[in-house]
């Protein structure tokens, strides 16, 4: 099936995302405001505009899947994390293709390329830069620090039990099971807006995610018995939770399989 999930503002939402606004209507008014300029409505041609973008993240998935780099390494302030990639993992994102051969847009907005993470090869320390709303909480100010694949250590400015309990969920918890790519220029990061809402915020900067890895990024991944999957490198949770590391300081090397760097972000945009 084809499918597009969508937003509309409630006012309850509204209510959150601009609680110092004025009047409810004034609320509701903003979130519109800010879904419209995240989802390039406001373009001369909205159209034209998303086929460009979509052929954007499909052109840069494509190269990064061609590349099979076996790790991603992340720098910037309070971040140095080297994310190690499992051969024949597939980068997805923007636009997918259904049976007939059409393509059609699973998520709108959309900014993200993403692939998988190998569950025991995620090394040192990573620093949200983005607040993270998770259980009815907003978590901000808070990092990970990764040992091979697993979280050995945490730090959170508040409601660090909120924290400890999403790693104690199961064992695949403690393990990432995507890493994304998203550009600081992302209309959805130049709104400077919170949404409480993974499908817009999760669009705003490059993040990773604690929990489960999606089958479909990885070579007949989908297919897969759980302990094929687990033995490729893939991660089994119950939950799948991103947060966000990316910001305008964001660096990105792809390592080679002979240990090559090549540039693939500098200073939050595309290198």
């Amino acid at each position: 099936n084809k499918w597009s999930v969508a937003a509309v503002p409630v006012q309850a939402w509204a209510d959150k995302v601009f609680a110092n606004v004025d009047t409810a209507q004034e609320r509701r008014a903003k979130l519109w405001d800010a879904i419209f300029s995240a989802t390039r409505v406001y373009e001369d041609d909205p159209i034209s505009a998303w086929q460009s973008h979509q052929q954007n993240i499909v052109t840069r998935r494509d190269i990064l899947t061609q590349k099979q780099y076996t790790a991603l390494h992340f720098t910037s302030e309070g971040t140095d994390l080297m994310v190690g990639l499992p051969q024949g993992h597939i980068w997805q994102g923007g636009a997918s293709q259904h049976q007939s051969g059409t393509l059609f847009t699973p998520n709108i907005p959309t900014e993200e390329m993403f692939t998988m993470p190998h569950r025991d090869r995620v090394n040192g320390t990573v620093k949200a830069t983005k607040p993270l709303s998770y259980a009815s909480t907003v978590i901000e100010d808070f990092s990970f620090t990764f040992e091979d694949g697993r979280v050995v250590g945490f730090d959170a400015k508040d409601h660090a039990d909120v924290l400890q309990d999403l790693i104690d969920t199961d064992e695949g918890a403690k393990h990432l099971g995507e890493v994304a790519l998203v550009p600081h220029s992302s209309p959805i990061s130049q709104t400077g807006v919170l949404f409480f809402n993974t499908l817009f915020d999760e669009n705003a900067a490059c993040h990773i995610a604690l929990g489960r890895a999606y089958g479909t990024t990885l070579t007949d991944g989908a297919d897969m018995e759980a302990d094929q999957f687990v033995e490729a490198g893939g991660n089994i949770s119950q939950i799948h939770v991103d947060f966000m590391i990316g910001s305008q300081q964001t660096n990105i090397d792809g390592i080679t399989l002979d240990g090559t760097r090549e540039p693939i972000m500098r200073n939050g945009e595309w290198a």
